[in-house]
């Protein structure tokens, strides 16, 4: 039976052109280099099989390539489908894709940008890419409020609406970008307990 208890099983974060899961590097690039061509990078190291990836805004790019490096090792498809939730939070809402369609208006407003100006789209590539079609939700915060997370996701387990969950903060406005992304799970397998302090600490690079 079901305890409430809830674990952290994996995470992956994304800054400063370096890339971690849990805990431990496994990408760097040169500083100065802009993040696009960092995305690109990223892309070729862990992935490289998935065209779709070139024509996603960079906050799409952000979220996928986490959950790329998170779910390669252990991903979640012994769950059903319909049982994995996906969680998300940040800053700046799809504000970055915005401003550049925005600016393309003035000539021709561009329909691959437009498609990316609503910042849940991120969980969509994500969901594509990984059949989930559990519950789903996308908040904006000023900074990543993780007694706020911890407790939305919670309650989800305890209503039984999700067996496994993907959350975290997928955030960028311009050269500026930030991804922490969590796996959590019923099954402890050695992994923290899900609550504030642990999301911190497992981010903590």
């Amino acid at each position: 039976m079901y305890n409430g208890d809830v674990y952290i099983t994996g995470s992956c974060v994304i800054r400063d052109n370096r890339v971690y899961r849990d805990g431990v590097q496994l990408l760097e690039t040169p500083r100065e280099l802009e993040l696009p061509e960092f995305l690109r990078a990223g892309y070729d190291h862990f992935s490289g099989q998935y065209p779709k990836f070139h024509k996603m805004d960079p906050l799409s790019k952000l979220g996928w390539l986490a959950a790329e490096v998170l779910l390669k090792e252990v991903p979640l498809s012994s769950y059903p489908r319909e049982s994995v939730g996906l969680i998300l939070a940040n800053k700046s809402a799809s504000l970055d894709t915005d401003l550049r369609y925005f600016d393309s208006v003035k000539d021709i407003a561009s329909p691959a940008l437009f498609v990316y100006t609503l910042p849940n789209i991120v969980m969509g590539e994500i969901s594509i890419r990984h059949g989930f079609k559990g519950e789903n939700a996308f908040f904006t915060t000023d900074v990543f409020d993780r007694e706020f997370m911890v407790g939305y996701i919670s309650q989800l387990f305890l209503e039984n609406a999700v067996s496994a969950c993907l959350c975290g903060w997928v955030e960028v406005m311009g050269p500026a970008y930030e991804v922490m992304l969590y796996k959590v799970e019923r099954t402890g397998d050695g992994g923290l307990v899900f609550n504030a302090d642990n999301l911190q600490k497992a981010a903590s690079i």
